[in-house]
């Protein structure tokens, strides 16, 4: 078992992990698909997005709303149809409504009385701006994809972080639903993790790519190590 209090700090991605992206991103596509008189399943949908976003930020930096913007182009490519202008910007205009999972704020309240609390994210900091809001807690640390200049599962990001905060690895635990994104390049730094399952019961990796690693430990939701972290 993790021991708990040899931690100072706690960082989160935030999408997938915190907020409910993919309640966010479903009904987008749906709409944009719908628009050009394709039917698609909801998996079938995310299943796609998690090939073409990965694709879209593993050349130059661009910004996380121009990586969104991409990936709704290469949907059209895919899919024989051209988006039109505003359908372009739908994914990333839709970010600010993102909602978090039910348990997120009432978890991050509980965590802060006890550590540092950071966010490593592959996002924009204005778009991060408006996700904050939503999350109802002033993070001690916010490091995001347009600070890195590079997107996760990049090691600089998780490298950046550290040199950001100060924290030494064995000084923070790092707690994420994407083992693609995160608890594979986490560990291969040495930080202790945590995959959040989210996902847990529902068929392939949704918007993530698929990945295997081993975390640290595996909960459903925050609110499980919360209790955890609580009890010890």
């Amino acid at each position: 078992m993790i021991q708990f209090n040899q931690f100072a700090a706690l960082s989160f991605d935030c999408y997938g992990t915190l907020i409910d992206w993919e309640s966010g991103i479903t009904p987008v596509l749906q709409q944009l698909v719908k628009a050009h008189n394709i039917k698609m399943s909801n998996q079938e949908l995310l299943e796609l997005f998690a090939i073409l976003e990965p694709e879209a930020q593993s050349g130059d930096y661009k910004t996380y709303r121009a990586i969104l913007r991409e990936v709704v182009q290469k949907f059209g490519e895919r899919l024989g149809f051209s988006p039109t202008p505003p359908e372009l910007e739908s994914l990333g205009n839709s970010i600010q409504h993102w909602q978090p999972f039910p348990d997120t704020v009432e978890a991050l309240k509980a965590l802060k009385q006890k550590y540092k609390l950071v966010i490593i994210s592959n996002i924009d900091d204005d778009l991060f701006a408006q996700t904050n809001q939503h999350l109802q807690i002033e993070f001690d640390q916010i490091i995001t994809a347009q600070q890195a200049q590079s997107y996760k599962p990049s090691a600089h990001n998780f490298e950046f972080a550290l040199e950001k905060t100060g924290f030494s690895t064995n000084q923070l635990l790092h707690v994420a639903q994407s083992i693609f994104h995160d608890i594979v390049t986490a560990n291969s730094l040495g930080l202790t993790t945590v995959w959040v399952n989210r996902r847990q019961g529902q068929p392939g990796g949704g918007a993530t790519k698929i990945a295997i690693a081993q975390p640290d430990l595996e909960v459903p939701d925050l609110k499980s190590l919360v209790d955890l972290i609580f009890e010890h």
